[in-house]
């Protein structure tokens, strides 16, 4: 028997552009390493980029997930229990 997958979708318009802008800014970034590998410039500086991105990515994650978490919360959905159980597995993964 199968169980039924606990989700929520982020409806907080202004959480969401702030994300996309987030993850579009990583997918730049991530780019420059492209072009810095391609351009064999020095380790450093191309780690230096790719912890950047990291950052980007891991942070629109974090951000993702608590406000999904406080719209759950603040709807008080019927189910917030298991989504909140949900999100904070999600949060884990990210550590």
């Amino acid at each position: 028997m199968a169980t039924k997958r606990i989700t929520h979708v982020l409806t907080n318009a202004q959480q969401i552009d702030a994300i996309a802008k987030r993850v579009k800014r990583a997918q730049g970034q991530l780019g420059a390493v492209a072009r810095m590998l391609e351009e064999g410039r020095n380790c450093d500086e191309i780690v230096t980029q790719m912890s950047a991105v990291s950052k980007a990515i891991n942070t629109a994650a974090f951000t993702l997930i608590s406000a999904s978490l406080k719209e759950c919360i603040v709807e008080g959905k019927s189910n917030s229990d298991a989504v909140t159980a949900q999100l904070q597995k999600l949060f884990l993964s990210l550590a």
